[in-house]
């Protein structure tokens, strides 16, 4: 029995996993892939828009060359705190189950790793923190040729496609950082969009290099378009009931991301059948006694309400609850 069992080992559950200890819980991270995994899936060079001190865990300081930190300092940075503070990790255990049980939690676990047992094992919790964040649904398009093997929903690097013809469909800061970097490396880049323009998030710092790309015909931007199919090597798109075909050696489907929720649906949490987002307290403690959603993990389709730094707020309010509410 664990007094608390995190799942997720981003930047949200590591500040959990941290507090709790500090708390005198004991506490377990389980983590269905590596250490920070959505951080380790960003695009190769990035860097953060956010700057070092807001995405700090555990009062540890992130030292980095510029203000804002590269996705190669912040993997390094959560691998020495999580080190550093001698946090329970297991990396690769996938959740495929939470239940009330009494007045503690059952947790369905698979371990993931190579040549480990498949079958599934039940740990147990008095309390349970979801930090699964959103990073692993995608917003499909629910086209045909969405899941041919050069379509992508995540984006990597330009080095490969110098040269060849890459089409991103999206608008707002991720897409265009993708267009930027693609036309940088020597890609021949368009850029797909349902709008009528960019969209309004989209940082100010990134609009104007973007626009002046576009208006110069470095990169093609085709608003008010909708893709209609992807097949090998060319996209679909109609707009104003003309369809265009453009060439695509690489499809990037950079169309944002969601909570889905199912963990918490199965573990009986109150969630909204159209946002799928949790009911929460001001503790972010769902409807389920001792059933926490911290991050993005309850928040459903509004990711864009939640980063790492709101995100690290709810861990603090909710481990601060747990270590004093009363177990029912």
């Amino acid at each position: 029995m664990t007094d608390l069992i995190i799942v997720g080992a981003g930047p949200i559950g590591l500040e959990a996993a941290i507090r709790a200890k500090r708390a005198g819980l004991t506490a377990r991270v389980l983590e269905k892939g590596g250490l920070v995994d959505a951080i380790y899936r960003y695009p190769t060079y990035m860097t953060f828009f956010t700057t070092s001190e807001r995405l700090e865990i555990g009062d540890h300081p992130l030292v980095t060359a510029t203000d804002k930190p590269t996705r190669k300092e912040a993997l390094a940075y959560y691998r020495k705190v999580a080190a550093a503070e001698a946090l329970d990790v297991a990396p690769f255990h996938e959740v495929t189950a939470v239940r009330k049980d009494g007045g503690d939690f059952a947790l369905e676990v698979r371990d993931r790793a190579p040549g480990a047992d498949p079958a599934p094992r039940t740990l147990r919790a008095r309390r349970v923190m979801l930090a699964t964040g959103y990073f692993d649904t995608p917003n499909a398009l629910g086209v045909p040729g969405e899941d041919l093997p050069h379509v992508s929903h995540y984006y990597d690097e330009a080095h490969r496609w110098f040269g060849r013809d890459v089409v991103i469909v999206g608008a707002g800061s991720s897409a265009a950082d993708a267009a930027l970097d693609l036309y940088r490396g020597g890609a021949r880049v368009a850029m797909v969009h349902r709008g009528e323009t960019f969209k309004s998030s989209l940082k100010y710092w990134i609009r104007p290099n973007l626009e002046n790309r576009v208006k110069e015909g470095a990169i093609a931007a085709h608003f008010r378009t909708t893709v209609r199919e992807i097949v090998p090597g060319a996209v679909r798109a109609e707009r104003d009931g003309e369809v265009t075909t453009l060439p695509a050696d690489r499809v990037y489907l950079l169309t944002g991301y969601r909570a889905t929720g199912e963990l918490l649906a199965g573990a009986g949490a109150e969630i909204d059948a159209d946002t799928r987002v949790a009911t929460l307290d001001a503790h972010y403690q769902t409807t389920v006694p001792g059933l926490y959603a911290i991050g993005s993990a309850g928040f459903g389709t509004r990711t864009s309400d939640v980063f790492i730094e709101n995100g690290l707020v709810h861990a603090r309010a909710a481990v601060a609850h747990a270590a004093k509410a009363p177990v029912r």
